[in-house]
């Protein structure tokens, strides 16, 4: 999923607002995944034959968004440590702090979810990332690649891809591709085209043999990439302003969105009786409540406080001190993409 660009000219103190709104994007597909396994639904009608809607979302978003998250976590790790250095603060000891803290989170989330992603983030981002912020953005690159071809080759995917996919966000980050998009749009499309095209066929052969994990999870990274570099090229038109607008505010609360998720799901499901069902109409319509909600309720939060509130914690944790959050009478309108030039 790295792009291969020329050398990076970023300001650290810029917030990259297409890279909240990736993620945002990215939420939206986790969601769809973990709602059916949150509420134990049934996925297949019988041995052996998948329901239609859990095998649709099989070929369209599972494999397809985690990959995604995956990737901006390595891109926010780089991110973060240069804005860290470039303030003359110490980066490594606050990153071991921000990511035990993470897996104090994940593993209290765990207990809701049983497989969720925190935890194996923290502990990915402290045996791979910290390790790789020491090294030159070429040698991360190879590593990335590696890695995630062993995730592959050895264990269809899943979360083994995390290691690689670390990596290559923290690589291409290194490469100011979030700084600098317009300068970067050519090398975008040719990779969206480069993820949909291969990613197509690869998914036309999963339909036909769902059983494949190898042939799911090699789709699912080029229709990661496909997805990925689409948003980044959508959210700078006029078009996508509109679907920006609302990614933005939940990508930047992404951890508390994250987590909020589990918990809307659970609590819904005691109404909606979900588990062991095939009420999948049900499910999708719960899924489009909680980004809805989880869409307006960002954007009014962040009209008054810097941070979301894990996010905040997640920020005092992280520096050992209590972080300034509430924005006071002044509210900043949020705007996540400059419009382009007429």
């Amino acid at each position: 999923m790295a792009v291969p660009v020329g050398p990076a000219a970023v300001s650290p103190a810029a917030r990259v607002t297409a890279l909240d709104a990736l993620r945002g994007f990215a939420l939206c597909g986790i969601l769809l995944v973990n709602l059916p396994a949150i509420a134990h639904m049934a996925p297949v009608v019988t041995p052996g034959a998948p329901h239609p809607a859990a095998h649709l979302l099989d070929l369209v978003v599972r494999e397809r968004f985690f990959p995604i998250f995956s990737f901006l976590f390595g891109v926010s790790f780089a991110l973060f440590l240069d804005r860290a250095r470039a303030r003359n603060r110490p980066a490594s000891a606050a990153v071991a702090r921000r990511l035990a803290a993470l897996a104090v989170l994940g593993f209290a989330h765990q207990l809701l979810q049983p497989g969720e992603a925190l935890l194996p983030y923290a502990v990915a981002g402290l045996l791979v990332l910290l390790p790789a912020s020491w090294l030159p953005w070429w040698a991360v690159t190879a590593l990335g690649l590696l890695a995630t071809l062993a995730g592959v080759v050895v264990a269809s995917g899943g979360v083994w891809l995390v290691p690689g996919l670390f990596l290559l966000g923290l690589a291409t980050a290194r490469r100011g591709v979030f700084h600098d998009l317009a300068s970067h749009r050519r090398s975008i499309t040719w990779l969206c085209v480069g993820g949909a095209v291969p990613g197509m066929v690869l998914t036309a052969w999963q339909h036909v043999a769902p059983e494949n994990g190898h042939v799911a999870s090699i789709a699912g990274l080029f229709l990661a990439a496909a997805y990925a570099s689409a948003v980044l090229l959508l959210v700078d038109t006029r078009v996508g302003r509109a679907a920006a607008v609302l990614l933005e505010p939940m990508g930047r609360m992404a951890l508390t969105n994250y987590v909020m998720a589990t918990v809307l799901v659970l609590l819904a499901n005691r109404f909606l009786g979900l588990t062991g069902s095939h009420r999948w109409g049900a499910a999708f319509g719960l899924a489009l409540v909680v980004l809805a909600l989880q869409a307006g309720l960002s954007r009014w939060w962040l009209t008054r406080f810097r941070y979301g509130p894990l996010e905040w914690w997640w920020r005092c944790v992280t520096w050992f001190r209590v972080v300034p959050n509430p924005r006071g009478t002044h509210r900043r309108r949020l705007s996540p993409v400059p419009a382009p030039p007429a």
